[in-house]
């Protein structure tokens, strides 16, 4: 270990932004939230929207299919393997971890959340938040983050850039989710936002402690320094 620390997984000109909308985000689970706590019928506009993109045909329903996969547990694996892979060959393990913390803990966060809010479908299927869509969001806002940063993004076109891929990337497993009807459009609101609110948090959880770990290991070089040179002084005695 060099004890130099790696780039930031939150670039500085990003983290006011991010925390803003990470904050919005939040209130926005929870007020969704509450207002499902326990229902297992859709509301008013997740019945609007069902109606319109439910039951789609080939080739709109394969295009489902597909984009559903990425959020199972193979297609998920999978995927951030890749991510993590392409990290490891450009020499980024703050952002590997990062990759690895950041969608462990949204999917955690998911996890945790549906049985508090008690929202079925189907029976007794938990349906709040998505975890799905909350994966697939949670890995763009991890790609785009990274590439803001290596990029050197300013802080109105990295925020908008995060955001937007963010944006995306939900907004395709939601259509997916509720098209396939494994989800109400509510649920996968809530996903979004989980998301949005947990992956900052992640960031800065991932650099702290990188940052640490680095000031640790510069900090315990110097008292090693004196052996080194010794060994060193030794070495030029015994010439």
């Amino acid at each position: 270990m060099t004890g130099r620390p790696g780039p930031a997984v939150l670039p500085s000109s990003l983290r006011v932004g991010c925390a803003l909308i990470a904050a919005l985000a939040a209130l926005v689970v929870l007020v969704v939230g509450v207002t499902y706590t326990g229902d297992s019928e859709p509301g008013a506009a997740d019945a609007r929207i069902w109606a319109v993109v439910d039951g789609v045909g080939p080739p709109w329903r394969h295009v489902a299919l597909v984009t559903d996969f990425l959020g199972e547990p193979v297609g998920a694996v999978l995927l951030v393997a890749a991510v993590v892979t392409g990290c490891l060959l450009l020499r980024r393990p703050r952002a590997a971890v990062f990759v690895v913390t950041g969608a462990g803990l949204t999917v955690g966060t998911t996890t945790l959340l549906k049985p508090v809010v008690g929202r079925t479908i189907h029976g007794d299927n938990l349906s709040f938040p998505s975890g799905h869509t909350a994966f697939l969001t949670a890995l763009a806002l991890m790609v785009s983050l990274l590439a803001a940063g290596r990029l050197g993004l300013g802080r109105a076109a990295g925020t908008a850039f995060v955001f937007a891929a963010g944006l995306v990337a939900g907004a395709a497993m939601g259509w997916a989710q509720v098209a396939l009807g494994s989800h109400y459009a509510t649920d996968t609101l809530g996903g979004w936002c989980t998301a949005l609110a947990v992956l900052p948090v992640s960031a800065w959880l991932v650099d702290r402690t990188s940052d640490r770990l680095a000031k640790r290991a510069t900090a315990d070089r110097p008292a090693d320094e004196p052996a080194d040179r010794r060994a060193g002084a030794g070495r030029q005695q015994g010439r």
